[in-house]
């Protein structure tokens, strides 16, 4: 059966302590239900609840930000008159001023399944907001779109946590938003009233592409399932001087770098064995970002067993390759980097120093997985089963 999400569902399992409430609402672009109406006219169309304001995330109320790390401004919606605030600008977390005439936080977001992916922080500070004054979150839940099995990668350690990773958390982390939520409310915020509209008929087994969902691009890089499949290692390049395929028609599935010899990069990736996935050389010249109008040299990730294809440790075999091959042109990113100033962009975003000196020792592939999914398996054990809202 298709899966029917929070959205869909809102009129229905929409808290009867709640009926009548003022509320604001966080969205984007993918706030859409399954016949692609907009959270914002389901809202409007309701009698159970008045729509009071808007707020956005990273990328902007309507995605209308590209890049990333672009703050945007708030301003006043044109079609229905509503403020509308940026929570990715001035502030990331809502003010006390922004939430005074609401009664309850709505939050209706896509996550992608992978800790970097800064709308579930956005949601945890939207949360330790509501909590410091006595407001209601209500969390619309939506399918992790990679799956709500697999987890795979570190866990960020406290004095590496930031906008990137707040709270600890694997890289792919397996979860719904909601059962994000739950997690953050249970062990953060005990005294906030959360209240989860599950879906229907999700399984933890299902892609995105298996729950009869029309795919909406959560932000203007995430085009396609394909992109979120890849993200969870791929988004680590964003931490060092290679290209992660921004300013090209598939980003995160094409990376290189002008220093690059495809076929040579290539030759030391297959030496790594790495399943179901298979690297086809390529040049590219991005329209913007890094190394925009160059020619760059590298690869585009195909997939083809998603099943046994692993994210994080295709990531990290592409960085140690790299930097093996190349010890002179290979660089760490320099901060800042996700309002982090002195921490380096790739410690921050694998969680610890731990995975940069790794690969600088020239560790191997297999001691680096052994070390990450040991505590991936640990953060599973005694934290995120308590938190699991669905079966298979």
């Amino acid at each position: 059966m298709n899966v029917l999400t929070g959205l869909d569902l809102i009129e229905k399992k929409w808290p009867k302590v709640l009926k009548g409430s003022r509320i604001g609402l966080l969205i984007n672009p993918a706030s859409v239900n399954r016949k692609l109406v907009h959270t914002i006219e389901i809202i409007l169309s309701s009698k159970k609840f008045k729509l009071v304001s808007l707020f956005g995330p990273q990328h902007g109320l309507w995605a209308q930000t590209q890049d990333n790390m672009i703050e945007w401004k708030g301003f006043v919606d044109k079609k229905t008159g509503l403020p509308v605030y940026s929570l990715y600008g001035e502030t990331r977390k809502p003010l006390p001023e922004m939430l005074n005439e609401i009664d309850a936080f709505v939050i209706d977001l896509q996550d992608i399944g992978s800790r970097y992916y800064t709308f579930i922080w956005t949601m945890c500070l939207a949360m330790e907001a509501c909590s410091e004054i006595g407001k209601t979150v209500v969390v619309l839940d939506r399918p992790n779109p990679i799956n709500g099995i697999d987890i795979e990668g570190p866990v960020n350690e406290e004095g590496y946590f930031s906008f990137v990773g707040l709270k600890p958390l694997p890289v792919r982390h397996g979860m719904t938003i909601g059962e994000i939520s739950l997690y953050l409310k249970e062990r953060f915020y005990p005294d906030l009233e959360l209240h989860i509209i599950k879906m229907n008929h999700w399984k933890r087994s299902l892609w995105f592409d298996e729950t009869g969902l029309p795919w909406v691009m959560p932000s203007p890089n995430m085009p396609a399932l394909d992109t979120a499949t890849v993200y969870p290692g791929m988004c680590l390049l964003e931490g060092t001087n290679l290209s992660e395929g921004r300013g090209t028609t598939r980003p995160f599935e094409i990376f290189g770098a002008p220093f690059i010899e495809p076929e040579r990069l290539i030759s030391r990736l297959r030496d790594f064995k790495l399943k179901g996935v298979y690297f086809r050389p390529l040049y590219f010249e991005p329209t913007f970002h890094k190394y925009k109008g160059e020619l760059c040299g590298g690869a585009q990730i195909h997939v083809l067993d998603r099943r046994r294809f692993r994210p994080f440790l295709t990531g990290v075999a592409i960085l140690k390759a790299t930097k093996e091959l190349y010890p002179e042109e290979f660089q760490w990113r320099r901060p800042p980097y996700e309002y982090e100033t002195e921490k380096l962009p790739i410690d921050i975003l694998s969680g610890s120093p731990r995975l940069r000196q790794f690969i600088e020792e020239g560790r191997t592939l297999k001691e680096m997985e052994e070390w990450w999914q040991e505590e991936a398996r640990q953060f599973n054990r005694a934290v995120r089963k308590r938190y699991l809202l669905y079966e298979d």
